[in-house]
């Protein structure tokens, strides 16, 4: 687990399943940037029963404020195979949790965190050329805008801009210093 000032960010447990199973297939509360593809029950437990949503190529922690509340999650996952390091995705489960620096604390600790566990030089964040929210984040956790994907991704029935942003070790602060930050 590991705890900053307003989130917890820890791995999945079994109980953690069917209420963030339901959240995650929620798309009424996904807002307008997030994937509306719901991964079936079935898959998202049985990936849960074989490496606990977390190894060395991809996994997720949750995001969980001081009282054990669900807040959202993040994932990690290894590009192409020529490509050093992991990308990273986010999600607030609920729009009354946006904009109050949950996700901006929860992706600096995360950053941190998988630097200090993996020997990774980069981790990249991809969004909707809209989403000014989640361009934000990124830029506040010293991400660097590196370009945009025209047409990358294909999202509520149309294709949409991608801006790629990246964090290189030598950017991010040491779990240490983020742990003393917050």
């Amino acid at each position: 687990m590991i705890k900053g000032k307003k989130v917890l960010l820890r791995t999945f447990r079994e109980k953690d399943l069917d209420i963030v199973y339901d959240l995650i297939c929620d798309i009424n509360n996904k807002g307008p940037y997030w994937h509306l593809a719901i991964p079936s029950e079935r898959d998202f437990k049985n990936e849960f029963y074989k490496n606990g949503l977390w190894g060395p190529n991809e996994g997720r922690m949750l995001i969980m404020d001081h009282n054990d509340n669900y807040l959202g999650e993040l994932l990690y996952f290894k590009g192409l195979d020529y490509q050093s390091g992991y990308e990273v995705g986010y999600e607030l489960f609920h729009p009354s949790h946006f904009g109050k620096g949950y996700m901006s604390e929860s992706l600096l600790l995360f950053c941190a965190y998988l630097f200090a566990c993996y020997p990774i030089n980069r981790i990249q964040v991809n969004c909707m050329k809209d989403n000014t929210g989640s361009r934000k984040v990124a830029e506040r956790c010293g991400f660097t805008y590196e370009g945009t994907m025209r047409k990358a991704t294909f999202h509520n029935g149309k294709y949409h801009d991608l801006d790629l942003f990246s964090l290189l070790r030598e950017e991010c602060p040491t779990l240490d210093e983020v742990l003393g930050k917050f």
